[in-house]
């Protein structure tokens, strides 16, 4: 099994919306992968609700390395990715198996 783990600092503004209304939207594309993407057996998107130096965190399992590598290149996630990068000031990620 294979964690992938994004903690992202949001702009306050982004593409007309504020950052609770990205915030909203982020959360809601994601969540739609799953059942989607082949391999991807949990997703979570949490908001700090502490403050702190991120504003929200995406929460992936996969059934194994490989489904990870098929997530990355998903239809689906790439057009996520174009939107994440136009509200996104800071990203830190990390990868794990267990």
């Amino acid at each position: 099994m294979v964690k992938h783990i994004i903690l992202w600092k949001l702009k306050e503004e982004a593409k007309g919306a504020n950052l609770q209304k990205n915030v909203d939207l982020l959360q809601g594309k994601f969540k739609a992968l799953l059942g989607v993407v082949d391999g991807l057996t949990a997703i979570e998107v949490g908001i700090n609700y502490n403050g702190g130096p991120a504003d929200i965190a995406l929460y992936c399992e996969f059934e194994s390395k490989e489904a990870e590598v098929g997530y990355q290149s998903h239809p689906d996630h790439i057009a996520i990715k174009a939107i994440v990068k136009d509200l996104v000031c800071e990203r830190n990620c990390i990868d794990y198996e267990i």
